[in-house]
């Protein structure tokens, strides 16, 4: 995810791209965005889906594979982080962050971005999430900072 992570160098922002900082702007060129993000987790090995939530339960945005039905996943997801984070409340074990859910047929890696987003990328079973885990950890705030 290191080539998605939203990258300012010198000059300015103009609608969305980036300009050079001389007085020639010279061609633009587009900052990364959350569809940016998900476009590239889903190209993961092993992804079926990666779907953005807003709290609300309605998908920000998603992309997804083998009939995953990404508008139920975003309308129960909400409910999942929610219990999750009394879960860890419960065990003193502090705010709620990410989960690895083990079901017969996959993964899924749940995760808070901000206070009003949230993400879930269901993954086959043999898939090793390690580096999916690591990444997220990584940029969370960079992909944060794209809502």
């Amino acid at each position: 995810m290191s080539q998605i992570t939203p990258q300012r160098p010198s000059g300015s922002t103009h609608g969305g791209c980036l300009t050079s900082p001389d007085a020639n702007p010279t061609l633009a060129v587009p900052m990364a965005s959350i569809r940016d993000v998900v476009e590239a987790l889903s190209r993961r090995t092993g992804v079926d889906a990666v779907v953005v939530v807003g709290r609300d339960g309605l998908p920000i945005d998603s992309r997804a594979a083998n009939g995953v039905d990404t508008e139920n996943v975003a309308a129960l997801l909400p409910s999942v982080i929610k219990q999750m984070a009394q879960l860890g409340e419960a065990g003193g074990r502090g705010e709620f962050g990410t989960a690895v859910l083990e079901f017969q047929s996959g993964l899924a890696v749940a995760s808070v971005l901000t206070a009003d987003a949230l993400l879930v990328v269901l993954v086959q079973p043999s898939t090793n999430v390690g580096g999916l885990l690591f990444d997220l950890r990584r940029h969370r705030s960079a992909i944060a900072g794209l809502l």
